[in-house]
């Protein structure tokens, strides 16, 4: 396929077309022997052990921004959907709605992308699909993805197993991938060099779970960011968490950033960054196993949980001794990041 081509309709009608694509775009960029076969589903061999499942759908506006694009956010997103709750990613489905007259160029671009990020997660693409549709009735591309894990061990890792004690740790700063979209979305020409944190987290998830056996919950913070996420995870486990302002990381490119454009890093979207509870005095060893991996450098003690709360609360504590309440935006702060 020349570089110059761009999607035709025909390429979804299942005849001549659509083999081509299938052969020179998603084989060549996807193409292990279980996708290879082209079959109807994948036949994988699973252990005994407990299966994490997970699926979403990415809609991202611009599909390529600085530090990332659809591609590694779609795979990102699925391996760190499955980490979070404790399992070691597996297998991947992808399937793609491609709008007619995007380039076949950015189509390999995103489809690169998506094998290095495959690479790095050592996960494997090992089915899926495509479509086309009309000019103007997807964006360029929008990406499905489901993922598979294997889970080691009984222990339940969940919003609903945290408790009084707990400290809460953030695995970096904080908001960057959420400005990077706004600024690429936009072109606001902010000259700071701030990129997605886009990144899968499962190494960081593995190390975290090396350092204590009592993980009581993860979460990646994706839509609604750190603020949305503590909401749900307290509401859910019936607590309260006290937030310190001052202990959360955010760059200072992103905080200037953040207060030109009116948003609040706290709700910002994130792809690779994740929130854990531990017990406290687990609390040092996971954050120093968490230093030990690239993603993982920035992490910081952000938090506890004081106790019991009717309903959940999240209350930010600020350094001059003033503290607000958290809760659910009722809209996104910026939307089709993801």
């Amino acid at each position: 396929m020349a570089e110059t081509e761009k999607i035709r309709l025909a390429h979804g009608s299942g005849g001549r077309l659509s083999r081509e694509l299938v052969d020179k775009v998603f084989l060549r960029y996807f193409g292990g022997s279980e996708l290879a076969r082209l079959d109807d589903a994948a036949v994988l061999s699973a252990s005994s052990r407990r299966l994490a499942f997970t699926t979403d759908a990415y809609v991202v506006q611009p599909l390529f921004f600085p530090g990332g694009d659809i591609g590694r956010i779609a795979v990102c997103g699925t391996v760190n959907d499955l980490s979070v709750k404790g399992a070691k990613p597996k297998w991947i489905s992808a399937a793609f709605v491609l709008e007619e007259g995007l380039p076949i160029a950015d189509l390999k671009r995103i489809c690169a992308s998506m094998r290095r990020a495959a690479q790095e997660a050592g996960v494997e693409i090992v089915t899926g699909d495509t479509k086309v549709v009309e000019k103007g009735k997807a964006d360029g591309i929008f990406i499905a993805t489901a993922g598979v894990g294997e889970i080691s061990g009984s222990a339940v890792i969940g919003a609903a197993k945290v408790q009084p004690g707990d400290a809460v740790l953030v695995s970096g700063p904080v908001g960057a991938h959420g400005v990077a979209v706004l600024n690429a979305r936009h072109g606001l020409g902010l000259k700071s060099a701030i990129k997605s944190d886009a990144a899968p987290l499962n190494a960081l998830t593995a190390a975290v779970l090396k350092a204590s056996r009592n993980v009581h919950a993860m979460r990646d913070l994706t839509r609604g960011g750190l603020a949305g996420a503590l909401v749900e995870i307290a509401g859910s486990a019936g607590v309260g968490i006290e937030l310190e302002a001052e202990a959360v990381p955010v760059s200072e490119q992103v905080r200037a950033a953040s207060a030109l454009l009116g948003l609040d890093p706290l709700y910002s979207a994130n792809e690779g960054r994740l929130v854990c509870f531990v017990p406290k005095k687990d609390a040092q060893s996971v954050l120093k196993a968490m230093h030990s991996r690239p993603e993982g450098r920035g992490a910081a003690i952000v938090g506890h949980v004081p106790g019991r709360a009717r309903g959940g609360a999240v209350l930010l504590k600020t350094g001059v001794g003033g503290a607000r309440k958290l809760i659910l935006a009722e809209g996104e702060q910026l939307p089709r990041i993801c």
